[in-house]
Protein backbone atom coordinates (compact mmCIF):
# COMPACT_ATOMS: atom_id res chain seq x y z
CA UNK A 1 0.00 0.00 0.00
CA UNK A 2 1.61 3.48 -1.24
CA UNK A 3 1.14 5.69 2.09
CA UNK A 4 -0.70 9.61 1.00
CA UNK A 5 1.07 12.93 0.90
CA UNK A 6 -0.03 15.17 3.37
CA UNK A 7 -2.40 16.70 0.89
CA UNK A 8 -3.93 13.60 0.17
CA UNK A 9 -4.50 12.59 3.52
CA UNK A 10 -5.97 15.78 4.41
CA UNK A 11 -8.16 15.64 1.44
CA UNK A 12 -9.10 11.71 2.47
CA UNK A 13 -9.65 12.73 6.02
CA UNK A 14 -12.07 15.56 5.08
CA UNK A 15 -13.95 13.24 2.96
CA UNK A 16 -14.42 10.41 5.76
CA UNK A 17 -15.27 13.48 8.09
CA UNK A 18 -17.92 14.19 5.31
CA UNK A 19 -19.37 11.28 5.48
CA UNK A 20 -18.77 11.16 9.33
CA UNK A 21 -19.92 14.12 10.41
CA UNK A 22 -21.81 16.76 7.92
CA UNK A 23 -23.91 13.24 7.11
CA UNK A 24 -24.53 11.54 9.92
CA UNK A 25 -24.60 13.94 12.53
CA UNK A 26 -25.16 17.14 11.41
CA UNK A 27 -27.16 16.44 8.33
CA UNK A 28 -30.19 15.22 10.83
CA UNK A 29 -31.22 18.91 11.77
CA UNK A 30 -32.19 18.80 7.82
CA UNK A 31 -34.38 16.12 8.12
CA UNK A 32 -36.26 17.57 11.25
CA UNK A 33 -39.31 18.63 9.59
CA UNK A 34 -40.73 15.68 7.63
CA UNK A 35 -39.28 12.93 10.17
CA UNK A 36 -41.06 14.92 13.11
CA UNK A 37 -44.74 14.91 10.91
CA UNK A 38 -44.27 11.32 9.74
CA UNK A 39 -43.52 10.12 13.26
CA UNK A 40 -45.50 12.45 15.27
CA UNK A 41 -42.80 13.83 17.41
CA UNK A 42 -43.03 17.30 20.03
CA UNK A 43 -40.43 19.57 19.80
CA UNK A 44 -39.35 18.53 23.16
CA UNK A 45 -38.77 14.79 21.78
CA UNK A 46 -36.45 16.01 19.41
CA UNK A 47 -34.39 17.93 20.83
CA UNK A 48 -34.05 14.97 23.55
CA UNK A 49 -32.94 12.43 20.14
CA UNK A 50 -30.96 15.54 18.74
CA UNK A 51 -29.06 15.18 22.03
CA UNK A 52 -28.37 12.01 21.69
CA UNK A 53 -25.67 11.29 19.02
CA UNK A 54 -23.72 14.15 20.74
CA UNK A 55 -23.80 12.37 23.99
CA UNK A 56 -22.60 9.12 22.33
CA UNK A 57 -20.27 11.09 20.63
CA UNK A 58 -18.61 12.22 24.30
CA UNK A 59 -18.79 8.57 25.22
CA UNK A 60 -16.88 7.26 22.10
CA UNK A 61 -14.43 10.71 21.79
CA UNK A 62 -13.39 9.15 25.45
CA UNK A 63 -12.33 5.77 24.37
CA UNK A 64 -11.18 6.61 21.23
CA UNK A 65 -7.56 7.41 21.58
CA UNK A 66 -7.07 4.48 23.71
CA UNK A 67 -8.57 2.19 20.53
CA UNK A 68 -6.84 3.85 18.31
CA UNK A 69 -3.48 2.93 20.06
CA UNK A 70 -4.64 -0.55 20.47
CA UNK A 71 -6.44 -1.02 17.18
CA UNK A 72 -4.85 1.16 15.11
CA UNK A 73 -5.72 3.96 13.00
CA UNK A 74 -7.05 2.29 10.25
CA UNK A 75 -9.39 -0.38 12.60
CA UNK A 76 -10.75 2.71 14.88
CA UNK A 77 -11.20 4.47 11.16
CA UNK A 78 -13.14 1.27 10.08
CA UNK A 79 -15.46 0.70 13.66
CA UNK A 80 -16.43 4.22 12.83
CA UNK A 81 -17.67 3.72 9.56
CA UNK A 82 -19.43 0.35 10.81
CA UNK A 83 -21.30 2.20 13.20
CA UNK A 84 -22.32 4.94 10.68
CA UNK A 85 -23.31 2.62 8.40
CA UNK A 86 -25.39 0.54 11.14
CA UNK A 87 -27.00 4.20 12.15
CA UNK A 88 -27.59 5.71 8.93
CA UNK A 89 -29.72 2.11 7.98
CA UNK A 90 -31.57 2.06 11.31
CA UNK A 91 -32.87 5.78 10.54
CA UNK A 92 -33.66 4.84 7.44
CA UNK A 93 -36.04 2.38 9.07
CA UNK A 94 -37.18 3.81 11.81
CA UNK A 95 -40.46 3.66 13.08
CA UNK A 96 -40.99 5.78 16.57
CA UNK A 97 -38.67 7.86 18.53
CA UNK A 98 -36.85 4.74 20.81
CA UNK A 99 -35.60 3.13 16.96
CA UNK A 100 -34.98 6.97 15.88
CA UNK A 101 -32.84 7.57 18.94
CA UNK A 102 -31.15 4.56 18.21
CA UNK A 103 -29.99 5.17 15.21
CA UNK A 104 -28.64 8.99 16.27
CA UNK A 105 -26.99 7.31 18.90
CA UNK A 106 -25.06 4.83 16.81
CA UNK A 107 -24.05 7.86 14.33
CA UNK A 108 -22.93 9.64 17.51
CA UNK A 109 -20.65 6.96 17.91
CA UNK A 110 -19.45 7.27 13.88
CA UNK A 111 -18.41 10.84 14.54
CA UNK A 112 -16.49 10.38 17.89
CA UNK A 113 -14.06 8.02 16.77
CA UNK A 114 -13.14 8.98 13.82
CA UNK A 115 -11.36 12.35 14.27
CA UNK A 116 -9.12 10.39 16.82
CA UNK A 117 -8.33 7.64 14.08
CA UNK A 118 -7.11 10.13 11.72
CA UNK A 119 -5.37 12.22 14.24
CA UNK A 120 -3.57 8.68 15.08
CA UNK A 121 -2.74 8.20 11.09
CA UNK A 122 -1.72 11.76 11.09
CA UNK A 123 0.92 11.50 13.46
CA UNK A 124 2.62 8.90 11.43
CA UNK A 125 2.00 10.55 8.21
CA UNK A 126 2.34 14.20 8.24
CA UNK A 127 5.11 16.66 9.64
CA UNK A 128 4.40 18.22 12.62
CA UNK A 129 4.49 21.48 11.57
CA UNK A 130 1.50 20.70 9.51
CA UNK A 131 -0.92 19.51 11.93
CA UNK A 132 -2.66 21.84 12.79
CA UNK A 133 -3.36 23.02 9.14
CA UNK A 134 -4.22 19.23 7.83
CA UNK A 135 -6.89 19.14 10.96
CA UNK A 136 -8.35 22.45 9.68
CA UNK A 137 -8.59 21.11 6.40
CA UNK A 138 -10.02 17.86 7.72
CA UNK A 139 -12.37 19.80 9.86
CA UNK A 140 -13.65 21.35 6.72
CA UNK A 141 -14.85 18.52 5.99
CA UNK A 142 -18.11 18.81 7.50
CA UNK A 143 -18.85 21.47 5.25
CA UNK A 144 -18.88 19.06 2.06
CA UNK A 145 -20.94 16.30 3.92
CA UNK A 146 -24.11 18.94 4.72
CA UNK A 147 -23.69 19.91 1.18
CA UNK A 148 -23.82 16.23 -0.25
CA UNK A 149 -26.67 16.41 2.00
CA UNK A 150 -28.78 19.51 0.57
CA UNK A 151 -29.70 17.86 -3.25
CA UNK A 152 -31.70 14.79 -1.56
CA UNK A 153 -33.85 17.45 0.66
CA UNK A 154 -34.25 19.48 -2.65
CA UNK A 155 -35.21 16.45 -4.80
CA UNK A 156 -36.45 14.11 -2.68
CA UNK A 157 -38.57 16.18 -0.56
CA UNK A 158 -40.58 13.46 2.24
CA UNK A 159 -38.25 10.71 1.05
CA UNK A 160 -35.92 10.89 3.98
CA UNK A 161 -36.01 7.33 4.31
CA UNK A 162 -34.14 6.74 0.73
CA UNK A 163 -31.83 9.59 1.80
CA UNK A 164 -30.85 8.04 4.68
CA UNK A 165 -30.29 4.98 3.12
CA UNK A 166 -28.17 6.32 0.50
CA UNK A 167 -26.03 8.01 3.18
CA UNK A 168 -25.42 4.39 4.57
CA UNK A 169 -24.25 3.23 1.00
CA UNK A 170 -22.00 6.51 0.84
CA UNK A 171 -20.64 5.56 4.50
CA UNK A 172 -19.97 1.63 2.95
CA UNK A 173 -17.69 3.27 -0.06
CA UNK A 174 -15.98 5.53 3.03
CA UNK A 175 -14.75 2.37 4.72
CA UNK A 176 -13.49 0.42 1.42
CA UNK A 177 -11.67 3.22 1.35
CA UNK A 178 -10.23 3.26 5.22
CA UNK A 179 -9.17 -0.22 4.12
CA UNK A 180 -7.11 0.39 1.22
CA UNK A 181 -5.69 3.68 2.35
CA UNK A 182 -5.36 4.71 5.63
CA UNK A 183 -2.29 3.11 7.53
CA UNK A 184 -3.15 0.52 10.04
CA UNK A 185 -0.60 2.14 12.59
CA UNK A 186 -0.95 4.28 16.23
CA UNK A 187 1.34 6.55 16.79
CA UNK A 188 5.12 4.82 16.28
CA UNK A 189 7.22 6.42 19.72
CA UNK A 190 10.92 5.33 19.43
CA UNK A 191 12.05 3.51 22.88
CA UNK A 192 14.75 6.21 23.31
CA UNK A 193 12.13 8.74 22.70
CA UNK A 194 11.88 11.16 26.27
CA UNK A 195 7.84 11.24 27.69
CA UNK A 196 6.23 14.34 26.63
CA UNK A 197 6.73 16.57 29.96
CA UNK A 198 3.93 16.56 31.99
CA UNK A 199 0.63 19.19 32.09
CA UNK A 200 1.44 22.48 34.23
CA UNK A 201 -1.37 23.95 36.21
CA UNK A 202 -1.54 27.06 33.47
CA UNK A 203 -1.85 25.05 30.59
CA UNK A 204 -5.11 23.05 32.86
CA UNK A 205 -6.15 26.59 33.10
CA UNK A 206 -6.24 27.76 29.27
CA UNK A 207 -7.76 24.26 28.42
CA UNK A 208 -10.82 25.18 31.15
CA UNK A 209 -10.74 28.29 29.66
CA UNK A 210 -10.39 26.71 25.94
CA UNK A 211 -13.43 24.14 27.06
CA UNK A 212 -16.00 26.79 28.64
CA UNK A 213 -15.93 29.03 25.52
CA UNK A 214 -16.40 25.70 23.24
CA UNK A 215 -19.00 24.46 25.28
CA UNK A 216 -21.08 27.91 25.59
CA UNK A 217 -20.65 28.19 21.09
CA UNK A 218 -21.66 24.53 21.19
CA UNK A 219 -24.64 25.33 23.33
CA UNK A 220 -25.92 28.05 21.27
CA UNK A 221 -25.27 26.86 18.28
CA UNK A 222 -27.68 23.65 18.60
CA UNK A 223 -31.01 25.64 18.35
CA UNK A 224 -29.59 26.35 14.83
CA UNK A 225 -28.41 22.86 13.99
CA UNK A 226 -31.27 21.01 15.17
CA UNK A 227 -33.91 23.56 14.83
CA UNK A 228 -33.62 25.93 12.42
CA UNK A 229 -35.48 23.99 8.86
CA UNK A 230 -37.84 23.30 11.78
CA UNK A 231 -38.36 27.10 12.07
CA UNK A 232 -38.86 28.38 8.45
CA UNK A 233 -41.27 25.36 8.30
CA UNK A 234 -43.51 25.63 11.22
CA UNK A 235 -43.00 29.60 11.42
CA UNK A 236 -42.07 30.49 8.00
CA UNK A 237 -44.49 28.32 6.61
CA UNK A 238 -41.80 27.73 3.56
CA UNK A 239 -42.18 24.35 1.94
CA UNK A 240 -40.19 21.37 3.58
CA UNK A 241 -37.94 21.03 0.44
CA UNK A 242 -37.01 25.12 0.40
CA UNK A 243 -34.82 24.36 3.75
CA UNK A 244 -32.11 22.25 1.47
CA UNK A 245 -31.01 25.88 0.32
CA UNK A 246 -30.75 26.58 4.17
CA UNK A 247 -27.90 23.54 4.65
CA UNK A 248 -26.17 24.58 0.94
CA UNK A 249 -25.80 28.14 2.11
CA UNK A 250 -24.28 26.09 5.67
CA UNK A 251 -22.24 24.19 3.86
CA UNK A 252 -20.66 26.53 1.46
CA UNK A 253 -20.09 29.16 3.78
CA UNK A 254 -18.45 26.84 6.05
CA UNK A 255 -15.21 25.60 3.95
CA UNK A 256 -14.33 28.85 4.34
CA UNK A 257 -14.27 28.87 8.09
CA UNK A 258 -10.69 26.22 7.47
CA UNK A 259 -9.16 30.01 5.93
CA UNK A 260 -10.38 32.24 8.78
CA UNK A 261 -9.21 29.76 11.36
CA UNK A 262 -5.95 29.29 9.92
CA UNK A 263 -5.72 33.03 9.77
CA UNK A 264 -6.62 33.34 12.89
CA UNK A 265 -4.56 31.24 14.54
CA UNK A 266 -1.92 32.94 13.56
CA UNK A 267 -2.80 36.49 14.16
CA UNK A 268 -5.24 37.07 16.80
CA UNK A 269 -7.48 34.60 18.30
CA UNK A 270 -9.64 36.44 21.17
CA UNK A 271 -10.98 39.04 18.30
CA UNK A 272 -11.62 36.61 15.76
CA UNK A 273 -13.44 34.49 18.39
CA UNK A 274 -15.65 37.66 19.40
CA UNK A 275 -16.37 38.41 16.21
CA UNK A 276 -17.65 34.58 15.07
CA UNK A 277 -19.53 34.62 17.85
CA UNK A 278 -21.17 37.50 17.09
CA UNK A 279 -22.02 36.41 13.81
CA UNK A 280 -23.15 33.11 15.05
CA UNK A 281 -25.67 34.88 17.69
CA UNK A 282 -26.65 37.32 14.70
CA UNK A 283 -27.36 34.61 12.36
CA UNK A 284 -30.22 32.90 14.83
CA UNK A 285 -32.03 36.43 15.35
CA UNK A 286 -32.10 37.11 11.75
CA UNK A 287 -33.41 33.53 10.81
CA UNK A 288 -36.06 34.15 13.86
CA UNK A 289 -36.68 37.76 12.98
CA UNK A 290 -37.65 36.54 8.97
CA UNK A 291 -38.31 32.84 9.13
CA UNK A 292 -40.55 33.28 5.62
CA UNK A 293 -38.23 34.75 3.89
CA UNK A 294 -36.16 32.45 1.95
CA UNK A 295 -33.37 34.74 0.61
CA UNK A 296 -33.24 36.30 4.29
CA UNK A 297 -32.94 32.62 5.91
CA UNK A 298 -30.80 31.51 3.39
CA UNK A 299 -28.03 34.35 4.22
CA UNK A 300 -28.74 34.14 7.66
CA UNK A 301 -27.46 30.31 7.46
CA UNK A 302 -24.23 31.59 5.32
CA UNK A 303 -23.38 33.71 8.27
CA UNK A 304 -24.00 30.43 10.98
CA UNK A 305 -21.72 28.57 8.49
CA UNK A 306 -18.82 31.04 8.59
CA UNK A 307 -18.82 31.49 11.84
CA UNK A 308 -19.40 27.90 13.36
CA UNK A 309 -16.82 25.98 11.38
CA UNK A 310 -14.16 29.30 11.77
CA UNK A 311 -14.65 28.46 15.41
CA UNK A 312 -14.67 24.49 15.39
CA UNK A 313 -11.51 25.32 13.33
CA UNK A 314 -10.14 27.71 15.65
CA UNK A 315 -10.87 25.75 19.06
CA UNK A 316 -9.34 22.93 17.12
CA UNK A 317 -6.09 24.78 16.44
CA UNK A 318 -5.68 26.30 19.70
CA UNK A 319 -6.06 22.88 21.44
CA UNK A 320 -2.83 21.55 19.33
CA UNK A 321 -0.86 24.61 20.49
CA UNK A 322 -1.79 24.96 23.67
CA UNK A 323 -0.98 20.75 24.04
CA UNK A 324 2.12 20.34 21.59
CA UNK A 325 2.69 16.49 21.07
CA UNK A 326 -0.70 15.72 22.96
CA UNK A 327 -2.92 15.12 19.81
CA UNK A 328 -4.83 12.77 22.07
CA UNK A 329 -5.80 15.79 24.20
CA UNK A 330 -5.24 18.98 22.69
CA UNK A 331 -7.62 18.73 20.27
CA UNK A 332 -9.96 16.73 21.85
CA UNK A 333 -10.99 18.21 24.23
CA UNK A 334 -12.56 21.38 22.72
CA UNK A 335 -14.61 18.83 20.71
CA UNK A 336 -15.93 17.30 23.44
CA UNK A 337 -16.87 20.21 24.73
CA UNK A 338 -18.90 21.91 21.87
CA UNK A 339 -20.31 18.21 22.31
CA UNK A 340 -21.14 18.64 25.34
CA UNK A 341 -22.92 22.36 24.98
CA UNK A 342 -24.86 21.04 22.09
CA UNK A 343 -26.27 18.17 23.84
CA UNK A 344 -27.14 20.67 26.61
CA UNK A 345 -28.62 22.72 24.37
CA UNK A 346 -30.67 20.75 22.16
CA UNK A 347 -33.56 19.86 25.03
CA UNK A 348 -33.37 23.19 26.10
CA UNK A 349 -34.07 24.71 22.82
CA UNK A 350 -36.62 22.17 22.19
CA UNK A 351 -38.17 23.11 26.22
CA UNK A 352 -38.13 26.99 25.19
CA UNK A 353 -39.98 26.31 21.94
CA UNK A 354 -42.74 24.47 23.50
CA UNK A 355 -43.09 27.39 26.28
CA UNK A 356 -42.17 30.42 23.97
CA UNK A 357 -42.37 29.39 20.45
CA UNK A 358 -39.39 29.58 18.25
CA UNK A 359 -38.90 33.29 17.87
CA UNK A 360 -38.38 33.81 22.29
CA UNK A 361 -36.63 30.38 22.08
CA UNK A 362 -34.24 31.58 19.05
CA UNK A 363 -33.62 35.24 20.92
CA UNK A 364 -32.77 34.02 24.14
CA UNK A 365 -30.34 31.77 22.65
CA UNK A 366 -28.92 35.07 20.58
CA UNK A 367 -29.04 37.09 23.56
CA UNK A 368 -26.06 33.77 25.50
CA UNK A 369 -24.47 34.42 21.84
CA UNK A 370 -23.70 38.04 22.49
CA UNK A 371 -22.67 37.56 26.45
CA UNK A 372 -20.03 34.70 25.36
CA UNK A 373 -18.53 37.01 22.58
CA UNK A 374 -17.74 40.05 25.11
CA UNK A 375 -16.14 37.28 26.96
CA UNK A 376 -13.66 36.41 24.44
CA UNK A 377 -10.92 38.54 25.90
CA UNK A 378 -10.42 35.47 28.51
CA UNK A 379 -9.61 33.36 25.11
CA UNK A 380 -6.49 31.29 25.66
CA UNK A 381 -3.32 31.82 23.69
CA UNK A 382 -0.38 29.18 23.60
CA UNK A 383 2.95 29.89 25.13
CA UNK A 384 4.40 30.79 21.87
CA UNK A 385 1.80 34.00 21.18
CA UNK A 386 2.07 34.79 24.37
CA UNK A 387 6.02 34.91 24.17
CA UNK A 388 6.04 36.81 21.19
CA UNK A 389 3.79 39.36 22.40
CA UNK A 390 5.83 39.86 25.51
CA UNK A 391 9.23 40.11 23.34
CA UNK A 392 7.30 43.10 21.14
CA UNK A 393 6.16 44.32 24.35
CA UNK A 394 9.62 44.28 26.16
CA UNK A 395 11.23 46.15 22.19
CA UNK A 396 9.01 48.55 22.94
CA UNK A 397 9.48 49.64 26.24
CA UNK A 398 13.37 49.57 25.16
CA UNK A 399 12.95 51.53 22.19
CA UNK A 400 10.63 54.43 24.71
CA UNK A 401 13.70 54.43 27.37
CA UNK A 402 16.01 54.59 25.10
CA UNK A 403 14.34 57.60 23.10
CA UNK A 404 14.37 59.22 27.02
CA UNK A 405 17.92 58.87 27.50
CA UNK A 406 18.99 60.52 23.93
CA UNK A 407 16.41 63.19 24.78
CA UNK A 408 17.93 64.26 28.09
CA UNK A 409 21.56 64.03 26.54
CA UNK A 410 20.88 65.36 23.35
CA UNK A 411 22.75 61.92 21.58
CA UNK A 412 21.99 58.92 20.22
CA UNK A 413 22.02 55.99 22.73
CA UNK A 414 23.51 52.87 22.93
CA UNK A 415 22.96 49.70 24.78
CA UNK A 416 27.13 49.01 25.45
CA UNK A 417 27.73 52.68 26.70
CA UNK A 418 25.94 51.61 30.00
CA UNK A 419 28.26 51.11 32.93
CA UNK A 420 26.64 48.65 35.22
CA UNK A 421 27.12 49.75 38.46
CA UNK A 422 26.79 48.11 41.74
CA UNK A 423 23.97 48.82 44.28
Amino acid sequence: MKLPSSTSFALLGAALIAISYGLARFAFGLFVPPIRAELELTPYVIGLIGALPLVSFVLATVVAPLAAVRLGARNTALLSGGFGTVGLAVISQASGGVSLGVGVFACGICTGLMMPALTAAMQALVKRSLHGRVSSVMNAGTSVGVVIAVPTILFMAGAWRYAYASFAVLAVIGMVATWFFIPSVSRVTPSTAAPPPPITAMQWMRLFRLSLFAFMMGFVSAAYWIFAPDLVVSLGNLPSGSTGWLWLAVGVAGLGGAVVADLADRNNPPITQALMLMMLAASLALLAASPGQLAIAAFSALVFGLAYMSLTGLYLMTGIRLLPGRLSMGPVLPFIAVSLGQATGSPMVGLLVNDFGYAGAFSMFSAIGIVVAMLSPFYPRSLEQEADEGAEEETGLQAAYDYQLQDEKGEPFRHESIPVKDS
